[in-house]
């Protein structure tokens, strides 16, 4: 390569760097409207993964799965190079789950029992800039406590719907093992508990206590998020106080004047 080509090529790659960071963590018209497709390309990934047990006996299901994982090979790249260092990329803990994901997308037969980790895609979604600058946009930004406990509530939910499914229901035909997972997965994390479905072992026994235990705090922090007054995230400069009223002049720890932005800045 000339050396005249090498600084050309290094601001080539550092314009595409920048391009990645941005489309992943703006707030422009141009990076919320990648964001939005990619959401939906995510959602259409996690109805494929939620359908997979209607639909693993297909001809073409294999198929997806490879196009899938080759998608999700891509994003890990993409977002390996637009990371600022390689420990700041290894750091991120969806960067292991979708390590994880992609194994089970290149080798079901071998690691099903890590299916139920494709669920945790949903919790990224959650942490993207599109859910909160849409819901600013649509003055629904109150709600946001609420929607991120909703995501939280909806990813245990199905991350033990299909743990259930891969260790005690998978040889079972058609959907029948992922329906009694999910139903006995509802039944336990509402502490109603029918009977008339249990896991059985030491394991069966320990996902039960560990699925109500959770799955009850989920249900008090969802609670307290709708119940809850509405309070703005803005750090006190002072004392560090994270929440304070949408109206408040002065810190309520410290009494610093405060600056909260409101909708109209």
């Amino acid at each position: 390569m000339d050396m005249t080509d090498q600084p050309r090529a290094h601001s080539k790659l550092n314009s595409i760097r920048l391009a990645l960071q941005r489309l992943e963590r703006g707030r422009d018209p141009w990076a919320l409207r990648w964001q939005a497709l990619l959401a939906i390309i995510d959602l259409s990934i996690l109805a494929f993964f939620i359908l997979g047990p209607y639909l693993r006996a297909g001809p073409s299901y294999l198929i997806i799965d490879y196009i899938i994982a080759a998608w999700i090979g891509c994003e890990l790249i993409a977002r390996a190079f637009a990371a600022p260092s390689v420990k700041r990329f290894l750091r991120r803990p969806m960067t292991w789950v979708d390590v994880v994901i992609l194994g089970t997308l290149l080798f079901p037969d071998l690691l099903f029992n890590f299916a139920f980790l494709r669920v945790m895609r949903i919790w990224a979604i959650g942490k993207s800039p599109l859910l909160l600058e849409g819901l600013r946009r649509a003055g629904w930004s109150h709600l946001q406590e609420v929607v991120r406990a909703c995501l939280n509530f909806l990813v245990f939910l199905f991350v033990v719907t299909g743990f259930v499914y891969t260790t005690f229901f998978y040889h079972r035909e058609g959907g029948e093992g992922f329906v009694d997972a999910l139903y006995f997965t509802v039944a336990t994390i509402t502490t109603t508990g029918f009977g008339d479905i249990t896991l059985p072992g030491a394991l069966g026994k320990l996902t039960s206590v560990v699925t109500m235990i959770v799955g009850i705090s989920l249900f008090v922090r969802l609670a307290q998020a709708v119940v809850r007054p509405y309070k703005v995230h803005f750090p006190c400069p002072q004392c560090g106080l994270q929440r304070h009223d949408t109206d408040a002049v002065h810190c309520k720890a410290c009494g610093y004047m405060l600056n909260i932005p409101d909708e109209g800045d």
